[in-house]
């Protein structure tokens, strides 16, 4: 006879209680039940480049990745993914110590926090944040202390004084997002010295989501926070290839840090997916060997598309805060009458005919959050076009 379960205890850990069906699912879902155009989730709507995706194919008829690859990733890509830190940036890394292929870098993020994180040390994020950041931090036990954002002058900036005082006894790691998502703000190199002296001083270790690294606009510069005094062997780096390449179904990740923070993180990441994306796996090796040119196009791609949208947006009425990175818009509603991004969002649809998130979901601080609503520009400039268009029904 099957033992029935205690209505006294909920099913789902308490550690995850708070987290429900993410809001992508839900304005995803919306999106297809209206027809309308979605720029919440951030995904291209067309593939990268055909060469890469070529490589994906061959790999596969070779037989190579079709199997379980090595638990550290493919000696091929882990080979590339140091020459690009090495080419970009000045860092070397030892391939066979010191990089780990994850499964995108939302794995890399998870095993790095349940890795490094035990119950009860606190992990200061910058607020807004990816959603999936509060989930890991609640799996490893550990408590999130976020340090928001705020908009100044057009952008949003880091409050170092409130990034400081964060900082307790009790913190163990900073969870940084540059260029960030959703805000667009890139930190700038006094904002990040900043970071790595408190580190430094504090002992602190840090994970450092960097996934649009070739996506930065305008007069912004991107720099690793691992390229600063005492930060090589305190950082853990992530990366990926999915919003480079626009190949985000792939799922391949990577991490690159010192020996001993790699197998940390290894790991815990060996009982996750254990490896992942075999024959995906070869074909980003050779992505990350692109000549500068594609770089260099797909960047301005992106700002072509960044503009259009933003136009549209100033046109529609928003308040906009054009990014210097990333392919996300944030805009604020007030403008329009409106305060509750959720209530704005929800409506948005069957207004206007385009999706897009509120940035709400993203802070612990609803509140400073509520009146800023997330769009994604990483379309087909016709699809953008269009959304631009729908979007001057709100002041019709």
């Amino acid at each position: 006879m099957a033992r029935m379960t205690s209505s006294a205890r909920p099913l789902l850990n308490r550690r995850l209680a708070e987290f429900g069906t993410t809001i992508f699912a839900e304005m995803s879902a919306l999106a297809v039940a209206t027809g309308a155009i979605n720029l919440g989730q951030g995904f291209p709507d067309t593939d990268g480049p055909e060469a890469v995706r070529e490589a994906a194919v061959r790999a596969l008829r070779d037989g190579r990745g079709n199997q379980y690859p090595p638990g550290p990733g493919v000696p091929e890509l882990r080979t590339a993914v140091a020459a690009h830190q090495l080419r970009r940036y000045g860092l070397s890394y030892d391939p066979d110590t010191e990089v780990l292929v994850t499964a995108g870098a939302t794995e890399a993020i998870a095993a790095a926090l349940l890795a490094l994180v035990e119950p009860g040390d606190e992990v200061v994020a910058l607020e807004p944040y990816y959603d999936s950041y509060a989930a890991c931090i609640a799996m490893a036990g550990g408590r999130r202390v976020p340090v928001t954002l705020r908009p100044h002058e057009g952008a949003f900036r880091l409050d170092l004084d409130e990034l400081r005082a964060a900082v307790t006894d009790r913190t163990r790691l900073l969870l940084l997002n540059t260029p960030h998502n959703p805000t667009g703000a890139v930190l700038t190199r006094a904002e990040l010295t900043a970071v790595a002296e408190l580190a430094v001083e504090r002992d602190l270790l840090v994970v450092t989501d960097e996934v649009y690294e070739h996506l930065v606009f305008d007069d912004a510069e991107h720099i690793p926070l691992a390229t600063l005094p005492g930060m090589r062997d305190r950082t853990v780096t992530v990366g990926s290839a999915g919003k480079t390449f626009s190949f985000t179904g792939w799922k391949v990740g990577w991490i690159t840090a010192a020996p001993g923070l790699v197998t940390a993180v290894r790991s815990a990441k060996q009982f996750l997916t254990y490896v992942a994306s075999g024959p995906f796996q070869y074909a980003v090796a050779e992505a990350l060997a692109l000549p500068e040119s594609y770089f260099e196009e797909f960047r301005a791609d992106m700002l072509a598309k960044r503009d259009l949208l933003a136009g549209g947006l100033e046109q529609a009425g928003f308040k906009v805060f054009r990014p210097a990175g990333t392919y996300f818009i944030t805009t604020d509603i007030r403008p329009l009458g409106e305060s509750d991004g959720f209530a704005f969002c929800r409506s948005l649809p069957e207004r206007a005919g385009v999706v897009a998130i509120p940035n709400a979901v993203f802070y612990d601080h609803r509140e400073q959050g509520a009146p800023f609503v997330r769009f994604a520009f990483c379309k087909r400039t016709g699809v953008l076009e269009e959304a631009a268009s729908r979007l001057k029904k709100l002041t019709a």
